[in-house]
């Protein structure tokens, strides 16, 4: 009994400070002093035993219930968070100097930060000014992303991916995997075709959203206080001028029905899956993933969440994608 005990409070020991959000450790675990709450739940003594009417045997039983309960609950649990984890490469297939040019704001960028994060490849950024771009005049390529690996450029945020999954991402020859294969290949294409298009008309559809827009574009982004002040306001009018004519390019009569049918989309192609690529995201799951994140707390995002069936896979891919990968300058 004793060791039943000791292996439900270690396991639960554990449970406990990895479901606390991130903001604890094992030692804040401790310092909640949960043991008597334990000792209570497994004890043994048999002065308990009296206390109540029971005898030995019926007390060590029910405790024995009850340390079953929660070892299976508890390891339950903690088995659940690994699922969630982090997936980092072999580290000597790991880049080592890794530098990112990217607008904060960029849904782009942001996908190439999500497989990043994900796979916990340490990379620095670079904000590049919009308007004179003079963080990327060394380059021919004027767009971001522009990602820097060990020296060498690579551009497009699709074949950035690309060629960094190749890169660090082990796949054996022989394993069967075409289905999933061709399935992340279509809705990767899905994401550069069709869910991009959608999110400038929602986040620039009238004049307030593209006034929250600009607000955390310019907060965000390497500006100077000039610019922040000319680019919020001009930029706002801009591109809620701009947004109607993307309407009308990508034949868009509903710009939040348009949002709203994308994600349903989304969610009806996990198929009741926790991700597209079965228990842990693939390269699909993260390039969705990466583009909704820069709107997800403004109005259209909120919006989205909360008129969609999209809120329990997205809030599963940030568990999943974890802390950013970035090198604090």
């Amino acid at each position: 009994m004793r060791r039943a005990s000791t292996l439900a409070y270690s396991v639960l020991s554990r449970t406990l400070a990895a479901n606390l959000d991130g903001r604890a450790t094992t030692s804040s675990v401790v310092a909640f002093n949960h043991r008597p709450l334990l000792s209570a739940l497994f004890s043994t003594d048999s002065s308990h035993g009296r206390s109540y009417g029971t005898s030995r045997l019926s007390a060590q039983t029910a405790s024995l219930g009850v340390a079953g309960a929660f070892i299976s609950v508890a390891a339950a649990a903690f088995l659940s968070q690994e699922v969630y984890a982090k997936e980092p490469p072999p580290a000597e297939l790991v880049p080592k100097d890794v530098v990112l040019y990217q607008y904060e704001a960029c849904p782009f960028c942001n996908k190439v930060k999500a497989f990043l994060d994900y796979y916990d490849i340490k990379y620095k950024v670079v904000e590049v000014n919009p308007i004179s771009k003079k963080e990327i005049k060394w380059s021919d390529y004027k767009k971001v992303p522009i990602l820097m690996v060990d020296g060498e450029q690579l551009i497009d945020s699709s074949v950035i991916i690309d060629k960094l999954s190749n890169k660090v991402l082990s796949k054996k020859a022989d394993d069967d995997t075409s289905n999933a294969d061709d399935e992340e290949k279509k809705w990767r294409r899905w994401v550069d075709n069709h869910l991009v298009h959608v999110l400038s008309p929602n986040i620039y559809r009238n004049t307030s959203e593209a006034l929250e827009s600009f607000d955390y574009i310019t907060s965000n982004g390497n500006f100077s206080f000039t610019e922040k002040m000319t680019v919020k306001y001009a930029g706002a009018v801009a591109m809620y001028i701009v947004s109607k004519k993307l309407k009308k390019k990508y034949n868009i009569t509903d710009e939040r029905a348009a949002l709203y049918e994308a994600a349903e989309t989304w969610v009806d192609a996990l198929d009741g899956r926790q991700f597209l690529g079965g228990s842990k995201p693939n390269l699909a799951d993260l390039a969705v993933f990466g583009v909704l994140r820069p709107i997800r707390h403004l109005k259209s995002g909120r919006d989205m969440v909360e008129h969609t069936r999209i809120g329990q896979w997205y809030t599963r891919m940030e568990n999943a994608v974890g802390e950013s990968s970035r090198i604090k300058s």
